[in-house]
């Protein structure tokens, strides 16, 4: 069979297709030619397997069969309760609940930042809940005239002196507490302007809580001198009385060690009896208008207790 001839045509298109395709490239190993060609995977040392894992939501991280669990629930916008909606009255008893631990007195202690202070973190809410809870917190509690703390009993900053002007207007209560340092008053305990007794206009209740009675004969050889506390303290209270015209009711308590029929408890009555004052008592001795009183009884003057001439008062002790 004859040969056919080649054209210079042919072989050059031949050459022409040779040149299109890849250079192959000379290497000891064995190479797909897929890999060639850039991966579209990350590498071992770009791929995270924890970064992953953290993307899976936790709905989907169950063995139940539950296509819910893998829908993404939509965030319920929550709204704050109306409590200002809620009546007066409702509100007033939420107020004492919220203080009912926080006592029955309020003195200068160092307590104080515990058992109140953060109780009266609510006054900063609003300025409609800062008026109402203080007036629950101010009038439903008695303040202590003079602090009885030791570190605070010779303050010349009483409680009372600290306060507010409308917060001294909210007290309805106070107490006088007699007995600390009985053989030398602190300086500070006076009633002046400064102590601003004056601005507790509504303050209707006083309660006088007499720790220890001086006169008392276990009390011998420490007193400075016969009469001496008992006479202080009658003038202090009527000071104090000078200052709340309009105070009604006096609650008188004590210690068990205090008796009523002693000098400083006479002399107390007589100073709250001859201001038409009404006389109370209180839980903690457990007097009543009823208490029969010790046979042999004398009479003390006013000037022999240390009051004020003008009083003219006559204060039976027990002789």
């Amino acid at each position: 069979m004859a040969r056919r001839p080649t054209t210079k045509a042919s072989r050059a298109a031949r050459a022409v297709q040779a040149s299109a395709l890849p250079t192959p490239v000379h290497s000891a190993y064995t190479t797909p030619l897929s890999s060639a060609y850039p991966s579209t995977y990350a590498s071992e040392a770009e791929w995270d397997p924890e970064e992953e894992v953290s993307k899976i939501p936790m709905a989907a991280l169950t063995l139940a069969d539950n296509t819910e669990a893998y829908k993404k629930k939509a965030k319920k916008e929550e709204k704050p309760f109306p409590f200002l909606d809620l009546p007066s009255e409702l509100r007033v008893t939420i107020y004492t609940m919220h203080f009912a631990d926080a006592g029955d007195v309020v003195d200068l202690e160092p307590e104080n930042y515990k058992r109140i202070h953060k109780k009266l973190a609510i006054l900063r809410t609003c300025r409609a809940i800062y008026m109402e809870a203080s007036h629950v917190f101010y009038s439903t509690r008695a303040f202590r005239v003079f602090p009885t703390h030791g570190r605070h009993i010779k303050t010349k900053k009483p409680l009372l002196a600290r306060l507010k002007p409308h917060q001294r207007n909210y007290i309805t209560s106070l107490e006088l507490r007699l007995g600390p340092h009985w053989s030398k008053p602190p300086r500070s305990w006076i009633v002046n302007d400064a102590l601003k007794l004056g601005e507790c206009v509504n303050v209707r209740k006083l309660t006088v809580f007499v720790e220890c009675d001086p006169s008392d004969g276990i009390f011998n050889g420490f007193r400075r001198f016969d009469g001496f506390y008992e006479g202080f303290s009658c003038n202090l209270l009527i000071d104090v009385l000078k200052e709340m015209p309009l105070v009604d009711r006096i609650y008188f308590d004590a210690f068990p060690s205090v008796k009523k029929s002693g000098a400083m408890m006479r002399g107390l009555l007589e100073v709250v009896a001859s201001r038409g004052i009404k006389i109370c008592w209180g839980p903690e001795k457990g007097w009543t208008d009823h208490d029969d009183e010790p046979k042999g009884a004398g009479l003390y003057s006013s000037t022999e207790l240390g009051l004020p001439l003008s009083s003219g008062l006559k204060v039976a002790v027990a002789g």
